[in-house]
């Protein structure tokens, strides 16, 4: 296998696995694009090396930028606007789980955190069901909370380090 296919094959790979997070396609290959890019690429760079267009090109950017993903640059006296990435996978890591902690995980905590609040008949299986079901999964979604937490302050080699030893 030569370098050019190893790169489509990985942005490929990349694009599949992002998918699969919930994350669009296109997004996870542009970031995959930039991963491997030494230095910059502009938005014409990126809708050449993925045949995407402009707008496609231009609104993915603009959602990895939001992510935290990407990062825009300016070239003193050049009006093209150009792209990079974070290489270090650690930080990416954290930086995703930080995102999807604010989009998914913080809005689910404070719906549960009111539904655990509720009062009810504890006889009454319906509600005692209920209370059951929304309280454990409370007392889960805190526990994962709290694991990101400790991810998103923690060194790689110390989080990986722990993790190993809660499975051994």
């Amino acid at each position: 296998m030569d370098l050019p296919e190893a790169k489509h094959k990985f942005i490929e790979a990349w694009g599949k696995l992002g998918s699969e997070w919930g994350i669009n396609r296109t997004m996870a290959q542009v970031h995959a694009l930039l991963l491997i890019t030494p230095g910059e690429l502009s938005t014409e760079g990126v809708m050449a090396e993925l045949s995407i267009s402009r707008g496609n090109a231009n609104m993915t950017l603009r959602n990895l930028i939001g992510w935290g993903l990407v990062e825009k640059r300016l070239r003193p006296g050049e009006r093209k606007e150009y792209f990079c990435s974070d290489k270090d996978t650690w930080t990416i890591a954290r930086q995703v789980a930080k995102e999807r902690r604010k989009r998914e995980l913080d809005p689910v905590l404070k719906i549960l955190g009111e539904l655990s609040t509720l009062k009810g008949d504890n006889k009454d299986p319906v509600f005692k069901t209920f209370h059951k079901s929304v309280t454990d999964i409370n007392n889960l979604a805190k526990n994962v909370d709290k694991t990101l937490d400790i991810m998103l302050k923690a060194e790689e080699s110390w989080f990986w380090g722990s993790i190993v030893k809660v499975f051994k």
